[in-house]
């Protein structure tokens, strides 16, 4: 295991990043304590040092899990958690980004986590209530108590992101230093937006469902079952074809799809740090076998191709040649440096 430094901050975090949304099985699937014990010890024997779970992951188990498992060695330990979620229904005030759920739901991870601070605290997704002032404020504050020591922002819009961290940056507030969103080579629409933004701001990327939900380890054309419905975005015509690309490429290069599918997020140019999950044990191998090569170029070429996307206005069209030299004549081709 590698190591990169988290967004604009100096902490230093492994190259993955062990998600642990499947540690307890209330949801009906996932692993029982022992099995995900089996799986926390993997990848920390791996090298891994950066865990991810949130509030309502497995209605608490996920954190009271975590909690244990890493508390004979706290400080080793990168924690991050995430607050938004509900977690008592019927009760307006026990969800959103608001300042009030906000330190009512960090305390209540910290009693599950037994642990007096958490490393990275993320906005689980943004309400569309709460005003960005009073998020970056009041995660300012818990940076300033010394409860949490980071903080980031997951599944929102590019634009709220960036101008919560103006604010922030204006006021000499705590930015947000990693931002988190789904992104696979079944989801890449956040190449529009989120990550060019990332990459502008300095954001560590932290993508989930780099596996398409089992649906890129071709287990759906074998005729296996699973959580992922048929006719979604994972689970279609297009889908499979993409799907079959991964099963291609993977056979190849003599290593699993899964290990296709997560080095694909890997390869750009700027800090991406793929989340892994798993119910079993011999999933988690399987998914750190990724660290053991690269992809070649012709393989990134072939999957970027089976997978795209139309970028969509306006980058379409600020891209077109006709408007580069309808509107800068040739301005393009006479720079030696330039970045579109």
């Amino acid at each position: 295991m590698r190591y990169q430094l988290l967004g604009r901050s100096g902490l230093r975090v492994s190259e993955l990043c062990l998600g642990t949304m499947t540690f307890g099985k209330e949801w009906g699937w996932g692993a029982d304590k022992h099995e995900s014990f089996k799986i926390f010890e993997t990848f920390a024997r791996e090298g891994g040092n950066f865990i991810d779970t949130a509030n309502r992951y497995t209605e608490g188990s996920s954190e009271k899990f975590v909690g244990e498992f890493i508390e004979t060695d706290r400080d080793h330990w990168v924690l991050a958690t995430k607050f938004t979620l509900k977690d008592r229904n019927d009760d307006l005030n026990f969800a959103g980004n608001h300042r009030k759920n906000m330190f009512r739901s960090v305390t209540s991870s910290l009693k599950r986590l037994n642990t007096e601070y958490i490393d990275l605290l993320w906005v689980h997704m943004w309400d569309n209530t709460t005003p960005a002032e009073e998020v970056m404020r009041g995660l300012d504050d818990l940076v300033s108590r010394g409860i949490v020591h980071y903080v980031g922002i997951s599944d929102t819009p590019a634009w709220v992101v960036s101008q919560a961290n103006t604010i922030a940056d204006f006021r000499g507030w705590s930015a947000f230093a990693a931002i988190q969103f789904e992104y696979s080579l079944l989801q890449r629409t956040p190449e529009r937006d989120l990550i060019p933004m990332a990459k502008a701001l300095d954001l560590a990327v932290t993508p989930w469902g780099a596996i398409g939900g089992g649906a890129l380890t071709g287990k759906y054309l074998r005729g296996e079952k699973g959580r992922v419905p048929e006719n979604s975005i994972r689970r279609n015509e297009h889908s499979s074809i993409i799907a079959q690309t991964v099963v291609e490429v993977a056979d190849e290069l003599g290593v699993t799809p899964a290990q296709v599918a997560i080095n694909w997020t890997r390869h750009r140019n700027q800090v991406m740090i793929p989340i892994i999950g798993a119910s079993k044990e011999h999933q988690m191998l399987d998914s750190l076998g990724c660290l053991n090569f690269s992809l070649p170029e012709e393989a990134i070429n072939k999957l970027n191709a089976v997978s795209q996307i139309e970028l969509g206005f306006p980058h379409e069209f600020l891209k077109s040649d006709g408007v580069k030299e309808e509107a800068f004549g040739g301005l393009y081709e006479k720079l030696d440096n330039h970045r579109v």
